[in-house]
């Protein structure tokens, strides 16, 4: 997951539910397990993208300032189990009818538009407070957001989307620790092979578009995990 999301700018967190939803892990662990996972990935994924010059702190700032306060208050809730697996599943649908269609995205030549300061605190504002309720870092949003609004071509909305996800699974995962989270052992583990998966992936998302192939696989995993979540008991 770490290898296959890096290489587009995200951190992996629908991934790491995905994964989660079919190891059965409880709903109260995996939130802030998805969010360390997260930050470790989505670093790697900043540093990488920005070295290779694709980073715009222009675009990038406005939505970040409105989205850290609000990420850290929805990772401070804590949602029934059932509504929070019924919101998860939702996600990853969305997760992987995204991959899908943009499975043979190419970074197409267009005019690039700039980012209205009001529209893009707003929309800071909503993708914080989803990213730290359900423990995602808000990539799967805000990238889609920055290319179909025209605001980044496909490597400035991956570079923009890693930084996006480190600062607020960072708010997330500070809101989900006033409730006195407990990690999961295996959290050293998961956390070692997220490293290895995002240093591959993202020196290759950096330089190269992901493949079509391991992105669609990608999707009908997340939308196994999703039904899972939503239809299992």
């Amino acid at each position: 997951m770490a290898l296959l999301y890096s290489s587009v700018g995200h951190g992996g967190a629908s991934g790491y539910l995905a994964a989660f939803a079919l190891m059965n892990v409880s709903a109260a662990v995996m939130k802030p397990s998805a969010l360390v996972l997260n930050v470790l990935v989505s670093t790697i994924a900043s540093i990488r993208f920005y070295q290779a010059g694709w980073f715009s702190w222009r675009i990038f700032l406005p939505f970040a300032v409105a989205s850290i306060p609000l990420a850290y208050v929805g990772g401070s809730i804590t949602l029934h189990a059932s509504l929070h697996k019924q919101i998860v599943g939702a996600v990853l649908v969305y997760a992987a009818v995204r991959l899908w269609l943009g499975a043979r995205a190419t970074e197409e030549s267009f005019e690039l538009k700039n980012v209205p300061l009001v529209v893009a605190l707003a929309c800071g504002t909503v993708l914080g407070f989803v990213s730290g309720l359900v423990g995602v870092g808000g990539g799967i949003f805000l990238s889609p957001l920055l290319l179909l609004a025209r605001w980044a071509d496909v490597k400035q909305a991956s570079a923009i989307a890693a930084a996006f996800i480190l600062v607020n699974s960072l708010a997330g995962l500070a809101g989900a620790w006033s409730n006195v989270v407990v990690l999961p052992s295996g959290i050293y583990l998961w956390g070692a092979t997220a490293i290895a998966g995002g240093l591959i992936g993202a020196e290759l998302g950096s330089r190269r578009f992901a493949s079509v192939t391991l992105r669609r696989v990608l999707a009908v995993v997340l939308v196994v995990a999703a039904g899972k979540m939503i239809f299992g008991k």
